[in-house]
C-alpha cells in the first residue's frame, strides 16, 4: 500500500463509504508484516518512495518466495539482492511476473515499465568483472524511476578509453564508479568533473588485493573531492544513494513556492 492508496481509504471513511473497522483493516499491514522469521517494513514505501528491499543471502528459498509474496501483493516495483537462481524460482512459483538478472545477481519486479525516468546519473566500471556490482547499481536506478547511462571497461590501465565519455561525466548530476584492483578510476573521474562520485570498491583483484579492502582503503584516501565511498561490492546502497540525489537535483530545479512574508507590529 502506497500513499495514494492510504489516501483513498481515508476518503473513502470520509465519504461514508468505508467503515472505520474496514479501514483499519485495510491498513492492518503499516507499519509492518510480522512472518515469524521476517518482519516486513511495508513503511518503507512512505518513507522512500520504494519498498524494502530483500537481501537474499542466507535467506532459505522459501523464505525469500514468502517474503516476495508479500511484499508483490502490495507494491508495483521490487528488489531482491544477491539472489540465486534457485531462490528467483521459488518466488516466482508465488508471483507470476517477477524476473532475474543474471549478471547482477539480482531478483526484480515493475508492474510500471512504461513510467517516465529520470536521466542524470551515470554509471561507470573499471572492467567487465566488475559488471556483476554495477549492474547492481544500474537495476536499483532503473527500479527506482531513473535511467542512468553505463559507461564500461575504462579503468585506468587503459584511462584513453575515459576520454571520449567526458561530456556525458560532465552534465550528469551524480556518478557511480564501480572498481576492483587498486580502485584508483573513481578518483581520477572525480578530478575531471563537478557532480558528486560514489565510488564503489569490488572483490576483484589479486591476493594483495584482500578482497576488496585495498581499493576500499584507496577509495577513503582520495585526494579528490566529492567522493563518497559505501562497502565493498555494495552495487546496490551506491545505487540507491544516487537516485537519492538525482531526484533531489530534479526538485531544485523546479521553482520553489514562496514563502510568505512575516509582518510584526512595530
Amino acid at each position: 500500500m502506497n500513499e495514494e492508496d492510504i489516501r483513498l481509504v481515508l476518503k473513502r471513511v470520509a465519504a461514508g463509504e468505508l467503515s472505520v473497522e474496514e479501514a483499519l483493516e485495510r491498513l492492518n499491514v503499516l507499519p509492518y508484516e510480522a512472518l515469524g522469521f521476517a518482519t516486513v517494513d511495508h513503511h518503507r514505501a512512505l518513507r522512500w518512495g520504494f519498498p524494502e528491499v530483500v537481501y537474499c543471502e542466507g535467506k532459505t528459498p522459501q523464505q525469500v518466495a514468502e517474503i516476495m509474496a508479500r511484499l508483490a501483493a502490495r507494491h508495483p516495483r521490487l528488489l531482491g539482492t544477491r539472489a540465486t537462481r534457485e531462490q528467483y524460482e521459488a518466488a516466482a512459483a508465488r508471483v507470476a511476473d517477477l524476473a532475474y538478472h543474471e549478471t547482477a545477481r539480482a531478483i526484480w519486479l515493475d508492474r510500471e515499465p512504461d513510467r517516465p525516468r529520470q536521466a542524470g546519473v551515470v554509471v561507470v566500471a573499471a572492467g567487465t568483472s566488475d559488471l556483476p556490482v554495477a549492474e547492481e547499481a544500474a537495476l536499483t536506478l532503473e527500479l527506482m524511476g531513473h535511467r542512468p547511462r553505463r559507461i564500461y571497461d575504462v579503468g585506468v590501465a587503459g584511462l584513453h578509453r575515459l576520454v571520449p565519455h567526458l561530456t556525458a561525466l560532465r552534465r550528469a548530476n551524480v556518478i557511480v564508479v564501480v572498481a576492483g584492483m587498486e580502485g584508483a578510476l573513481p578518483s581520477v573521474v572525480a578530478g575531471l568533473v563537478s557532480a558528486p562520485v560514489i565510488a564503489v570498491p569490488t572483490s576483484v583483484g589479486y591476493g594483495a588485493h584482500f578482497g576488496g579492502l585495498a581499493p576500499l582503503l584507496a577509495m577513503l584516501n582520495s585526494c579528490a573531492t566529492g567522493v563518497a565511498v559505501v562497502n565493498i561490492d555494495n552495487g546496490f546502497g551506491a545505487g540507491y544513494l544516487a537516485a537519492i540525489i538525482n531526484e533531489r537535483c530534479a526538485n531544485a530545479a523546479e521553482p520553489m513556492p514562496k514563502e510568505k512574508e512575516a509582518h510584526h507590529d512595530a
